[in-house]
């Protein structure tokens, strides 16, 4: 017997304009599953703009629904409702065969397990020639390309050796010359650096922000190491399966000249989140007072007097 029919809160009405001129929009996304019994809303009215040539770190809990936001960006899962557009690309309507099209083309998608991003059998420069082949690319510039792609992430000397002949470290820079091969707009990284150790860590990061700097890619990092997110422009965290707050960064790190300075994400109807630890400290639970002053909005304890 089918379940009950699943229906969405309209939401507010977004300004036609949000996210023209971005290349990744998503626009109050939602992404629900839903079995027999259960139904678990990972996605609740996400909001998120990454520019062009952008390399931005996104962080969250676990369940937060950041891996989530991944899937559906990368193709491999399809929105519930709201806007998800990438290069152009509309994800909610797409077809099953567009969207076969636009995960060999439009995005290239790294993962947390190097093994999962290699073929066992292929060398590091037969792996990153299979999707040009795939893609029709002639053999001469699939040679030519694959060659340059190791050499700008450091691992030429990988070019014939097969994965159980490379470091962890060597095969996460041969996946993400596999995921730039075909040129793709985004470049999506879900925890690449989550085996490995800190040092070789921020080696296979240098490698994303070489392709972000030399390959003009856009980069989506998805991580759980403030080691990595401290070194991008820009953090964004998610709560809750909605953006709730972005660092942004004048420097390279948050030592760098500038510093850095966290903003809250305000959605379509006006909602904030605001951080647990300025909750926990003014004791702020159901209900707050609010009050408009001339250049800011005051929240306060409805518990006596503001602290």
């Amino acid at each position: 017997m089918a379940g009950p029919e699943l229906r969405l809160p309209a939401a507010p009405r977004r300004e036609p304009e949000f996210g023209h001129d971005a290349l990744v929009v998503c626009d109050n996304l939602v992404r629900i599953y839903q079995t027999e019994s259960v139904e678990v809303q990972a996605l609740q009215g996400l909001d998120l703009l990454v520019h062009q040539g952008e390399m931005i770190a996104i962080v969250g809990a676990s369940g937060s629904g950041k891996s989530t936001l991944l899937q559906v960006l990368a193709g491999v899962d399809a929105p519930t409702a709201g806007r998800a557009q990438v290069a152009g690309h509309d994800l909610v309507d797409m077809s099953r065969t567009e969207r076969v099209r636009y995960r060999r083309h439009v995005v290239g998608f790294v993962r947390q397990q190097s093994t999962r991003n290699l073929v066992p059998y292929l060398t590091a420069r037969q792996v990153v020639d299979l999707p040009m082949a795939i893609a029709g690319v002639s053999r001469k510039e699939r040679r030519s390309r694959a060659d340059g792609l190791l050499e700008t992430l450091g691992v030429t000397h990988c070019a014939d050796r097969r994965p159980d002949q490379m470091s962890g470290g060597e095969q996460q820079r041969v996946a993400i010359a596999v995921a730039l091969a075909n040129r793709p707009s985004v470049v999506l990284a879900d925890e690449p650096t989550g085996e490995l150790d800190s040092e070789t860590a921020l080696e296979v990061f240098a490698a994303l922000r070489t392709a972000n700097r030399e390959l003009d890619a856009t980069v989506v990092v998805v991580t759980h190491d403030s080691a990595v997110s401290g070194q991008v422009a820009r953090t964004v965290s998610i709560r809750d399966g909605r953006t709730s707050s972005e660092v942004l960064r004048n420097g390279e790190t948050a030592d760098a000249p500038g510093g850095s300075e966290e903003y809250a994400v305000m959605d379509r109807a006006g909602r904030v989140q605001v951080p647990r630890e300025f909750r926990e400290a003014l004791a702020l639970t159901r209900r707050v007072r609010l009050a408009l002053t001339e250049d800011h909005v005051e929240i306060r304890s409805d518990r006596g007097e503001t602290r």
